[in-house]
């Protein structure tokens, strides 16, 4: 690639593919038949985020488990309206279109094939492995995601933000600590805490009832973090008698929540070559792999993209 400053984009990998499944129209297929719309759509996001944002390296992160059994333990909740099929050996499974799972071999082959690091971790879902190479990083990060949970791991003196995709890849916003005291007045390094108070039900996470995000930013501006709020409750200083109560009778519950919340920064990952360097050869297989599953200009923009 082309003499740029070096900067790590991590992507959280399903996030998007489940964004290019449903934003890509499923009219072309592969030889086969199988569906090929989020692999085409999720190489057009890799082409436009390199493009926006100059990367010089590039992890796809990977839920290995999307559903880890040590938060399910802590909250049992968690995410379990998208179970179809409970495990018992391993993670259980999602709810996921099948022409989108039929596809999610195709994606890895192609990211492989592109030389693009895939990591994932054992038990774990995506967003520990971003904790973890965020934590980690050397270099200026960019999360690309469009779950408000990273909004946490957001910090402007490591130059780590988030690019949001909830608002589509035409209306990319990004999150620094400006952006988060702005939605919800409160600092990045808070938004654990405010996420365990205010619940998120597309996680399955109740919150404390009654608390809302208005309610929990003004506790946290007060107290500073959720053991604050809760020794203050517990003392009768925190918000009003309602909100107090409130709190104490989510004892249990608060127990458990910000490590359900709470993404992993410490992973034990194996070293893995997150540089972009599309050489001749790869690029070769690339466009190889392309032919044979019809993925079309979409390759070709994301080849001449990584390869500045």
């Amino acid at each position: 690639m082309a003499s740029r400053p070096d900067k790590l984009l991590l992507l959280d990998t399903a996030s998007l593919y489940f964004r290019a499944f449903y934003g890509v129209p499923d009219k072309v297929k592969a030889d086969d038949g199988t569906s090929v719309n989020a692999a085409r759509g999720l190489l057009d996001i890799i082409a436009k985020l390199v493009t926006t944002y100059e990367p010089t390296r590039l992890v796809a992160c990977w839920d290995d488990d999307w559903r880890p059994g040590w938060r399910v333990d802590l909250l049992p909740t968690y995410k379990a309206h998208r179970v179809v099929e409970t495990v018992e050996s391993g993670p259980d499974v999602e709810e996921v279109p099948a022409a989108l799972t039929a596809q999610i071999p195709l994606i890895r082959e192609t990211l492989e094939t592109l030389g693009l690091a895939i990591v994932g971790a054992p038990e774990h879902e995506a967003d520990d492995v971003i904790g973890t190479l965020a934590t980690r990083a050397d270099v200026p990060v960019d999360i690309v995601t469009g779950d408000r949970d990273l909004f946490q791991l957001v910090d402007d003196d490591r130059g780590i933000r988030v690019v949001y995709t909830a608002r589509g890849m035409s209306n990319l916003e990004i999150i620094d600590d400006a952006a988060v005291q702005a939605r919800y007045g409160i600092r990045a390094a808070q938004y654990a805490d405010f996420a365990a108070l205010r619940g998120d039900p597309s996680d399955g996470l109740p919150g404390v009832p009654g608390i809302g995000e208005k309610s929990a930013a003004a506790l946290l501006a007060a107290a500073g973090d959720l053991d604050g709020i809760r020794s203050a409750a517990a003392e009768g200083t925190a918000g009003s008698p309602a909100q107090r109560a409130k709190i104490l009778a989510a004892a249990d519950y608060l127990d458990v929540a910000p490590t359900v919340v709470g993404v992993v920064r410490d992973l034990d990952l194996a070293p893995a070559d997150d540089r972009i360097a599309v050489d001749d050869g790869r690029a070769e297989a690339a466009t190889a792999l392309a032919a044979r599953s019809n993925l079309g200009t979409s390759m070709t923009r994301a080849l001449a993209a990584l390869r500045g």
